[in-house]
């Protein structure tokens, strides 16, 4: 359903992990608010249907979709995928990259000590895990800098969970790279404040997304989570979406270098003997 545009015709969103989950959300809604969509994504041929659906809804809105699939870290593809948007943009006087969003979500599970070392994090791990999860979006906002595909009014945005502060078994190596996506957030803000670009990260509460589903224990945090949410019930994708697209309009131009949660109040209850809000 295409609802009142918000952004202009020549407005384009720049989502790192656009077939699923946040990323995909956040571009169906943006799409319904009048952006355009550039999608990088990594999909074989089996979940290349939910792909397929995300860019129909996309232009069911009545906007334009461009995907790619590619690895989003391959420093190669992602110069290869930036210079055909810049050529595209050349012939499309006016266009610019609103938003970046990074939502990639491909890191290593496994305990940093166990009782043998095949148990452990390997270093290669650990810094693919990082490179991924955090280091790409340095990477990619550099990219956009240097080819001037970002001005004025841009809003760069970054996944997080409640996981970049807390510790939870498996998820040491992730844990570490959200605590430093993070981390480059707020230096992002700082040094493209002056340039009136925005960077802020996201910290949604548990969902029940496709990479959720990879965490060991995963039925139990969906079951913690929705005992302790204020709201009743747990954060959705959409949940998200809302939230990034209420953050992209030219209002929110001083809101920048934070952490903000979406999550229902989720991650400030710490206890789950009662639900939150019921009667003593």
């Amino acid at each position: 359903m295409k609802q009142e545009a918000r952004f202009k015709a020549t407005d384009w969103a720049l989502i790192l992990g656009a077939s699923s989950g946040f990323g995909g959300a956040t571009a169906i809604e943006l799409a319904k608010h009048g952006m355009n969509i550039l999608g990088i994504h990594l999909d074989r041929a089996g979940t290349m249907p939910a792909v397929q659906q995300v860019i129909k809804e996309i232009e069911q809105a009545g906007r334009k979709a461009v995907f790619f699939n590619i690895n989003a870290a391959d420093p190669i593809k992602q110069d290869e995928v930036l210079d055909e948007i810049a050529e595209k943009f050349a012939k499309e006087p006016g266009s610019t990259v609103r938003v970046l969003m990074h939502s990639l979500a491909f890191g290593t599970l496994k305990r940093f000590v166990g009782k043998t070392p095949d148990e452990y994090v390997t270093k290669a791990q650990m810094e693919m895990t990082l490179d991924v999860m955090a280091n790409s979006l340095v990477y990619w906002t550099q990219g956009l800098m240097l080819r001037n595909l970002m001005t004025k009014g841009g809003r760069i945005f970054a996944m997080t969970s409640s996981g970049g502060h807390t510790a939870t078994p498996y998820y040491g190596a992730v844990s570490a790279a959200k605590a430093a996506l993070e981390s480059h957030i707020r230096q992002l803000a700082m040094e493209l404040g002056p340039m009136g670009i925005t960077a802020n990260a996201i910290m949604a509460g548990v969902t029940d997304t496709p990479a959720l589903k990879k965490i060991p224990g995963n039925t139990e945090m969906l079951n913690v989570a929705y005992a302790k949410n204020p709201g009743g019930r747990l954060t959705t994708p959409q949940d998200v979406a809302k939230a990034i697209a209420l953050l992209s309009d030219e209002n929110a131009y001083w809101i920048s270098g934070g952490t903000l949660g979406v999550d229902g109040g989720e991650d400030i209850v710490s206890y789950v003997g009662q639900k939150p809000g019921s009667q003593l």
